[in-house]
């Protein structure tokens, strides 16, 4: 199966090297990798630079945008600016983070389960951050059916149909519930052990806290789901502040007015899909 990598890189001159080595080490490689340099003011250019000089399959493009590291927003734009550079004969697309370390047969893999069923619309494994004494441990997710955002993988068609990623907090919730909405499955492999070296959330600045609640709000939650999703994400993390931030954020976002990411339609789904869950653990 072909595919392509997309890359949003700002000042990842720790991590990078890593990553597109592991990239380099796949089973099965890309036809084409885009690393895209947003806005970056350390040794980041340079380094994509040596791998676009050796291997071919390498691409960078340079973007200018803010310097403010926002969750969602400044990646997705990086990322879209690196799709509008290729071409529609690919069978699934990556959207890779710059700091990651991938096993040897990850794509190898991922496209076995595309192929092997049309039916799924978004593939990944499972993040492996370092705990103080430097051992590898399961980041636990809030949900083992998600894909995290840093390393995932799309189907040609269920990218098309969910209408590609939202530029906001919570595209990597709001794709995997639109892919459900049309009818495509969340695949996830636990042998898919992917190092994640800079722990979620490390650069994002103060701004960022009250995004969880407000991107809530726009995925047409409602306050219960909210307020449930909000008291699991406190306690998961251990945290009585996220939960006042994410209603904070939810209730900011409502005064607001906030567009929202989903249609009436889609957001009906979205909360009958939730309610499900929430019952189905439960019970």
């Amino acid at each position: 199966m072909r595919y392509y990598i997309i890359i949003p890189a700002h000042n990842e001159e720790l991590f990078l090297k890593k990553t597109l080595d592991s990239i380099l080490k796949q089973t099965l490689k890309p036809q084409k990798t885009i690393v895209v340099n947003d806005n970056s003011t350390d040794a980041t250019e340079g380094i994509i630079d040596l791998y676009v000089e050796k291997k071919p399959l390498f691409e960078k493009l340079n973007i200018v945008s803010s310097s403010e590291h926002m969750p969602g927003s400044k990646v997705i734009n990086a990322f879209n600016k690196g799709l509008e550079q290729l071409d529609a004969k690919y069978d699934f697309l990556v959207k890779l983070d710059a700091d990651i370390i991938l096993p040897e047969d990850y794509f190898e893999k991922v496209a076995f389960a595309f192929k092997g069923n049309p039916e799924i619309g978004i593939a990944g494994g499972f993040a492996y951050e370092q705990n103080k004494d430097n051992a590898w441990v399961l980041n636990h997710p809030m949900n083992k059916e998600h894909v995290r955002g840093a390393f995932k993988a799309y189907s040609k068609k269920c990218f098309k149909a969910i209408g590609g990623l939202k530029s906001a907090m919570g595209w990597d919730t709001v794709d995997e519930l639109l892919a459900q909405y049309h009818g495509y499955h969340i695949f996830t492999d636990d042998s898919l052990k992917v190092k994640h070296l800079r722990p979620t959330g490390n650069a994002y600045n103060a701004k960022a806290k009250l995004l969880q609640g407000k991107a809530m709000y726009t995925m047409r939650y409602g306050f219960l789901i909210t307020l449930i999703a909000s008291l699991k994400m406190a306690w998961k993390q251990k945290k009585k502040a996220a939960f006042f931030d994410n209603m904070y954020g939810f209730f900011e976002a409502k005064k607001e007015n906030a567009p929202f990411l989903v249609s009436q339609k889609e957001g009906d789904f979205i909360r009958k899909l939730r309610w499900s869950s929430i019952k189905r653990k439960l019970l």
